[in-house]
């Protein structure tokens, strides 16, 4: 995608399966030919042109399957992956859950999911910046997620790129924490008017930080009058059964497909 953000130069893409013995490494197959003629070619449109068909065939896949598949993005560190950990454990025996990781390095965060006995499986981008509907395709043709399940797609921490890429996702939940300045909406309107929930989260931290809920809330609607908002702390379980209702509210039951 380096022609779009200026991420991996070599399109390199490594999928980890914690506790399977199953580490792939993905090459995207970009083509970067250079020439030092002048020519102008419009590889933006070419790029989100693929990335958009990809999407399309994700999502069939999950509505084929009764999947609900969330994107969950934000900016690194706001609790999202804590945030998964808590809903995965609260909500056990409730939902069938899998998760795909995306980051650039590491298997922590798909280490984490894993202990919770949840399937999953890490996307490591390397310099990518975001995930893209091919790394997706890719992901879940490895692990097959169940039938009428949720899946967690947990993107790359990052406010920006992810927000062009569609992935197939039903619902694109975008996740801020009061540790991050108020006008995050407005600094970063693209991913706050394609996401369909908000979710403010750390909010035990609010006596200790210069953040304001009502004016963060006042800059989101600004930006997508009807975005819904949720706020939780996963260290005090506040608001964690409205983001609950919220996802069960998402599932629809397989006689109703």
């Amino acid at each position: 995608m380096c022609a779009t953000c200026g991420c991996s130069a070599d399109g390199s893409v490594t999928m980890h399966i914690p506790g399977q013995e199953n580490n792939q490494d993905h090459n995207h197959g970009h083509d970067h030919s250079h020439s030092h003629g002048k020519r102008i070619v419009d590889v933006e449109q070419d790029i989100l042109q693929q990335n958009n068909l990809l999407a399309e065939r994700n999502k069939g896949y999950f509505d084929a399957k009764n999947i609900l598949a969330l994107n969950l993005v934000s900016s690194p560190g706001s609790g999202k992956t804590t945030l998964l950990e808590k809903t995965l454990t609260d909500l056990k025996g409730q939902l069938t859950f899998a998760v795909i990781e995306g980051d650039q390095q590491t298997t922590n965060d798909a280490d984490r999911i894993h202990a919770t006995g949840t399937k999953v499986t890490q996307i490591n981008t390397g310099k990518g910046c975001h995930l893209d509907a091919h790394m997706v395709l890719h992901a879940i043709q490895g692990m097959k997620p169940k039938n009428d399940s949720v899946l967690f797609i947990e993107n790359v921490g990052n406010l920006v790129c992810p927000a062009m890429f569609d992935l197939g996702e039903k619902e694109r939940v975008v996740i801020i924490s009061v540790t991050e300045g108020d006008d995050k909406p407005l600094k970063y309107p693209d991913m706050f008017f394609t996401s369909t929930l908000c979710i403010i989260n750390k909010i035990d931290l609010l006596p200790y930080v210069p953040f304001s809920i009502e004016k963060v809330k006042e800059n989101a609607k600004k930006i997508n009058r009807n975005l819904p908002i949720i706020e939780v702390s996963c260290t005090t379980g506040a608001g964690l059964q409205e983001w609950y209702d919220w996802l069960k509210s998402k599932v629809l039951a397989p006689e109703l497909v």
